[in-house]
């Protein structure tokens, strides 16, 4: 069976912030990583060459396929911020809703900038996502 191609990596977590061009981007990541590990209680580390990830958990599905993941994370893309909501809550879709400005897909969330969305809404989602990984996972 095929191995995960994002395993955490002993990269710099703050090479990585810093190599981001433009300073708004550079900052709304530096509050991400507060967010997260204020959230998860864990520091921030290079999951494959562009995720910051915040602890980890093992999975195994019923196919028989298993692996690590960070419980979150995020990463700077070319037009948006990718966070990854790993899990959903319960109540995603209401905070969805309250979010503002954002697209989502399977289990991200991609904004463009953070004061386009409800800083309060955005740290429910992550400690919801977080929160459930750990039901699910342990």
């Amino acid at each position: 069976m095929a191995e995960n191609k994002t395993r955490p990596t002993e990269a710099s977590v703050e090479d990585y912030i810093a190599a981001i061009d433009d300073e708004t981007r550079r900052s709304d990541c530096e509050v991400l990583i507060k967010l997260m590990s204020g959230i998860t209680k864990q520091p921030p580390r290079m999951w494959g060459s562009s995720i910051v990830g915040f602890g980890s958990y093992h999975y195994r599905y019923e196919s028989g396929r298993e692996g690590d993941m960070c419980q979150t994370g995020f990463s700077s893309r070319k037009g948006d911020i990718s966070v990854y909501l790993v899990a959903s809550g319960a109540n995603q879709d209401e905070l969805l809703a309250k979010l503002g400005k954002h697209r989502m897909g399977k289990s991200c969330l991609y904004i463009k900038r953070l004061d386009l969305v409800d800083a309060g809404v955005l740290r429910q989602l992550v400690a919801d996502s977080v929160a459930e990984v750990k039901r699910r996972y342990g």
